[in-house]
């Protein structure tokens, strides 16, 4: 997993975005909405970090497409302290 964070994070153009996403919906989850508005960003590029983070096992949607809530994977959660040196290396 720590393999994958890094990836997602540093590997990648967009992973200061991916971060902030992130520290977003560990606080509270919300929906892409949301995360759009809150962390001044375009839905659409919003969408496609969630989408980067799902398919990289980091983040999990509950509920329906247009209203699904954002959240951390248990793995993600249990990695919270590397992610958080990662998020800290890159700042």
């Amino acid at each position: 997993m720590e393999g994958v964070l890094w990836y997602v994070l540093t590997g990648t153009r967009g992973g200061a975005n991916r971060a902030r996403i992130l520290r977003t919906i560990e606080d509270r989850p919300r929906n892409a909405n949301q995360l759009a508005e809150e962390l001044d960003l375009d839905y659409k590029t919003v969408r496609h970090h969630l989408d980067v983070l799902i398919d990289n096992g980091v983040v999990e949607k509950s509920g329906d497409d247009y209203g699904a809530v954002y959240l951390l994977t248990d793995r993600a959660s249990h990695h919270w302290d590397t992610i958080e040196e990662i998020i800290a290396e890159v700042d």
